[in-house]
Parts: structure tokens; sequence; C-alpha cells
């Protein structure tokens, strides 16, 4: 069996020390074989942030791999947004976007972030060049392997949630991942967990939302999920923090 711990929006700088030192204990304890962090290390993509974040992935001491999430974009720096806005992600370079091959599951990362949009840069975008990219390395999983795709932003909103995503090309890409051999989904950005299956033109791909271990909680108490695969077979469970 292999297991796996999804974590998302962390948000250093606004984190919550009770939580993240909880979720560092399981990790501690239970020893995953890796843990997938679906974005939003920081709350301001500070320097300060950032390396409070790398301390702590680093002293998890499993594999890690980071996908950005909008919050890891400077905000306020237009220049720094717009040609160094991964500057600061140079302490965790080795864990972003870092593709996982655990036998049981190949794990592809999808970019969703966008440097400039015409409309809240919050907002999720996948790109053709993302998109072809993640199509590239899900085709070369391996035969018997279960298909993970990781990013930040839901790639289609469910009304039930407080945030949405609204991401562009999300539906369109669901499509094409579920063709390339995609079995699920990871994100992160809405701050609530789900488990959702999502019907594409031509299957079916599970959507799976990890919550937050920030002080930014909306309808669920901090969490992460647990994912396991067991003869080609997935499950996932949220483990909320009491």
């Amino acid at each position: 069996m292999t297991r796996l711990f999804h974590v998302s929006d962390l948000h250093f700088g606004r984190e919550d020390r009770e939580a993240v030192d909880w979720f560092a204990d399981r990790v501690h304890s239970e020893k995953p074989d890796a843990v997938i962090v679906t974005g939003d290390l920081t709350m301001r993509a500070k320097k300060a942030e950032f390396a409070a974040a790398s301390a702590y992935l680093s002293a998890l001491n499993v594999p890690v791999t980071v996908e950005p999430g909008n919050h890891d974009l400077p905000l306020y720096n237009p220049f720094k947004r717009l040609f160094r806005p991964y500057k600061h992600f140079r302490r965790l370079e080795a864990k972003i976007e870092r593709p996982l091959d655990l036998a049981s599951i190949w794990l592809v990362p999808l970019k969703t972030t966008a440097r400039f949009q015409l409309r809240n840069w919050s907002k999720g975008w996948v790109s053709e060049r993302g998109l072809a990219k993640a199509i590239a390395c899900l085709r070369r999983k391996p035969a018997g392997a279960v298909g993970v795709v990781a990013c930040h932003h839901p790639l289609v909103d469910r009304e039930d949630l407080e945030s949405q995503a609204r991401t562009r090309g999300g539906s369109e890409a669901l499509d094409a991942l579920v063709e390339a051999g995609a079995e699920a989904v990871l994100s992160g950005h809405v701050h609530d967990p789900f488990d959702v299956e999502w019907r594409a033109t031509i299957g079916s791909i599970r959507m799976v939302g990890a919550g937050t271990l920030s002080e930014r909680v909306r309808a669920s108490p901090p969490s992460f999920n647990e994912l396991c695969v067991e003869d080609g077979q997935l499950t996932v469970r949220v483990r909320a923090m009491a």
C-alpha cells in the first residue's frame, strides 16, 4: 500500500501554529510515503514567509511536492509578479511541481496560477502550455499506477463551497486529463475538504480538495487528506484536528 498526505493552504504568515504542529507530528509518527502541498504556502509571498515554509517542509523528512498557489505570487509588486514571481521559491526549488513516481501512484503537477489576468488575480487559469505539459507527463504513467494530478485551484466549482475558483479552461482540462489517464485531481484554495466525482465527456474523475492549516478556516476545522492506494484502488480520508 502507498500512503500520501495531501495538505493545502498553510498560509505562513497567518498559519495556525497548533495546526501546523499537529500535521508535522502526524507526518513524523506515521511516516507517509510523501506529502503533497497544493498551494498557498504563504500569506503574502514575503521572503520571511517562504523561509518559514521551507524550514517547515524540510523538517518533515519525507518526499514533498509543492504546487504554487495564488497567495505565493507577489500581490503588491507588479514587477516581481510579472518577471520574478517565484524568486522566493528558490529554497523550495527541488520540491516545486515535482512529479512523483511511487510505484502505485503517478503524481503529475498542473499549474493553475496566473501572473496576470484581466479579472481577480486569485482565480484559477489552466494555460494550454501547462495542460500540454501535464498531459505529456500523464502519458508516461506506468501500467497499473493510479494517475493523480495536483494543482492549486479546483478545476470546476461546487455550489456548496463558500469560495469559488472560477478556473478558466478547467472543465476542458478535466476532459483532457481523463483521456490522458488521470483518475483524480487534488487541489486546495477553498479551505474546505471535498471528494466528489466529476462526469467528463468520456468518463469520470475524482476531484479531491484539502482544507487549510491556517487561521483562515471557513466551514471546516484545520485538516488534511490521507490518500491510500492498494490494488489499484484510491481511498481518501479527511483527517481533521480535534
